[in-house]
């Protein structure tokens, strides 16, 4: 169990009494009635698993982030191509470059601290590029770091409340209407935060006392939204090295330390349901069920809660007794995987509390030793889309098997806050009751006071709260990003072109025939303004398309699926996407609102293919 992290404070339970003239003591009940059911449970597990968490040495913490980051060839001795890394630096905005140029400074002066005997480079050197180059986004558009229109749609309700001790409003309010507000995804967060401070430095501060939530929506993009699970693997990748950067860039800007953290020693069990690794469970369950992406035992737990009934008044909240769960641990450990287990002897109220005892024991924390912190510390962000931005970040930057068990997780409390009028368990219940079991249990301060543990307990509440209102917009890709990774792949194939054409001309063939091969297929038997899409998996496999302004993805995949036949246009809609392919993206799905003739101004070369999404 993730005990060992933090489970070796006993904290003393908090006197709510003592603290009712500064704190709203009624709005954080739920969450310490929860932290004492915990408490309690815990006396009856004594095979609690270990996680030793290594505090880095100095310059340690950066290397291992320019590692995360895929720059470690950048200092030190690395097998990696210095050029690949060269053109991931020229697509880095300034804040993401001044982020990188830092921590390469530290380690640079570390190693030279060290003695080390290998050559270090000089920062100035790496980011010479950058400061030569053209400031040009992928699409064309203007550099991000000039100052943009951002500031002008910023609402008092972004600005997120204080959590320091003494304030009524700390917890969001779910009654006051608010207006909706356009989350940016074209332009990177930290460059946001740039030009904010910049708005704000001349005027008066104001501390707002609104709590309420703002209604975030993402505007439409004519080139499609791209949501995590729409990329291939190797841009997935790039995506994962620039939401570093960029989270630590955003963070750098508000003066806020962002720290990851390091698992060096688990002691963990290989088998089992309780206190075993997601990435086990998967391989388990995995045997059984090919493709599992969420742990067969998380999926039950949460079905045999529904079957229950979602109407339920205090679901999640009260808890089951703690005999009875212990036993029914021992037994689903002995039975679950044999199928002999008998779900009709689990009550709803135990089935919720194995839910909650689930997450609290895994060895590594749902949200990851690495960002659990990072997590914790979004709350000290100053306003409410800078808070969604850092998360949306760092979902991104969750490992497969967490991303997906968390999403599971918040699509399931969504459904629980549908039902808030019979089961009077609102989002912001929910949220207190859930915090502790995704939180304590980990480092939270752990010497901290009283006062300090209250104010941590309302900002892990908030976070909570904050990821189940807005999953939809934190599952998503940021444009900017996608925009990066595109610039990234077309400089990389201008380099394997040069290489190519090198080779050919060495080896005499006749370069005009290669340039002539070079050419997208779809150019040989396509008229302009037309594109031809594959579907090799339908009866009607091919089709010339022509592309006009309201065009959409959706519109492409209707007109293949009316080719088939009654049943198997049943079977198709939701089953087959239509993808791009190649150019400037390895793949990606598109989603139903994608205008073509926009997406293919934008990558001219790719092929698009329609076909069901892996497994």
């Amino acid at each position: 169990m993730n005990q060992g992290i933090s489970k070796t404070t006993e904290r003393p339970l908090f006197d709510r009494s003592s603290s009712q003239d500064s704190l709203d003591e009624l709005s954080m009940e739920h969450y310490w009635t929860e932290v004492e059911d915990i408490k309690k449970a815990n006396e009856n597990r004594q095979d609690q698993e270990i996680v030793v968490v290594k505090e880095p040495d100095e310059g340690e913490l950066e290397e291992e982030w320019l590692k995360e980051a895929g720059l470690s060839n950048l200092v030190g001795e690395s097998s990696g191509d210095p050029h690949e890394s060269m053109v991931f630096l020229s697509t880095l905005t300034r804040m993401q470059a001044a982020a990188v140029q830092k921590r390469v400074e530290t380690v640079s002066q570390t190693l030279r601290k060290k003695n080390k005997q290998y050559q270090i480079p000089d920062v100035r050197d790496i980011f010479a590029q950058q400061r030569e180059s053209k400031e040009v986004v992928p699409d064309g558009t203007e550099s991000q770091s000039v100052r943009t229109n951002e500031n002008k749609y910023q609402e008092k309700d972004d600005h997120a409340p204080s959590l320091a001790v003494g304030e009524k409003e700390m917890i969001p309010s779910e009654e006051t209407p608010v207006p909706e507000t356009d989350i940016n995804l074209e332009v990177s967060f930290a460059e946001q935060a740039v030009n904010q401070k910049e708005y704000y430095k001349d005027k008066p501060k104001t501390q707002s006392t609104d709590a309420t939530l703002p209604n975030f929506r993402l505007p439409k993009d004519k080139t499609g939204t791209t949501r995590i699970g729409d990329l291939a693997p190797q841009d997935m990748k790039k995506v994962c090295y620039l939401a570093l950067i960029e989270l630590t860039a955003l963070y750098d800007v508000l003066g806020i330390e962002l720290k990851q953290q390091k698992a060096v020693k688990i002691k963990t069990r290989d088998s089992g349901l309780f206190c075993v690794p997601l990435t086990v469970l998967l391989e388990q369950d995995q045997r059984k069920i090919p493709g599992t992406r969420i742990p067969l035992i998380f999926q039950k737990l949460i079905s045999r809660i529904e079957e229950g009934g979602l109407e339920t008044e205090g679901l999640l909240r009260i808890p089951g007794a703690a005999t009875r769960i212990k036993n029914l641990c021992q037994e689903l450990e002995a039975k679950f995987y044999e199928g002999t287990f008998n779900w009709e002897s689990v009550k709803q109220h135990d089935a919720a509390s194995l839910l909650k005892l689930f997450i609290r024991e895994l060895p590594q924390p749902l949200l990851s030793v690495e960002y659990l912190k990072a997590f914790q510390t979004v709350q000290n962000l100053p306003t409410r889309k800078q808070q969604l931005q850092a998360l949306n970040l760092l979902i991104i930057l969750l490992p497969d098997a967490n991303r997906e068990t968390l999403k599971a997780l918040l699509e399931f409390l969504q459904r629980v806050i549908d039902n808030k009028e019979k089961n009077k368990m609102t989002a912001m219940n929910v949220a207190m009751v859930m915090a502790p079991n995704l939180f304590m249990g980990h480092p939270l301060g752990l010497k901290s006071n009283e006062q300090r543990e209250f104010a941590m307990a309302a900002g892990t509440a908030n976070i909570m709260h904050l990821l189940i209102k807005y999953q939809k917009i934190l599952w998503t890709i940021p444009k900017f990003i996608v925009n990066q990774v595109r610039k990234q792949n077309t400089e990389s194939h201008k380099k394997d072109k040069k290489a190519m054409k090198k080779l050919l001309k060495k080896m005499t063939y006749d370069r005009e025939k290669y340039e002539k091969q070079e050419k997208n297929a779809n150019d040989a038997d396509v008229p302009r303004g037309m594109i031809r899409v594959q579907a090799p998996h339908l009866s009607k496999v091919s089709m010339a398309i022509k592309l006009t302004e309201e065009l959409k993805a959706s519109d492409v995949l209707a007109k293949f699926v009316s080719q088939e036949s009654r049943v198997a246009q049943v079977l198709k809609k939701g089953d087959v996407f239509l993808y791009e392919i190649g150019g400037n993206i390895g793949e990606r799905c598109l989603d139903d609102d994608t205008y073509m003739k926009d997406l293919y101004q934008l990558n001219p070369h790719a092929e698009w293919v329609i076909k069901s999404k892996p497994s």
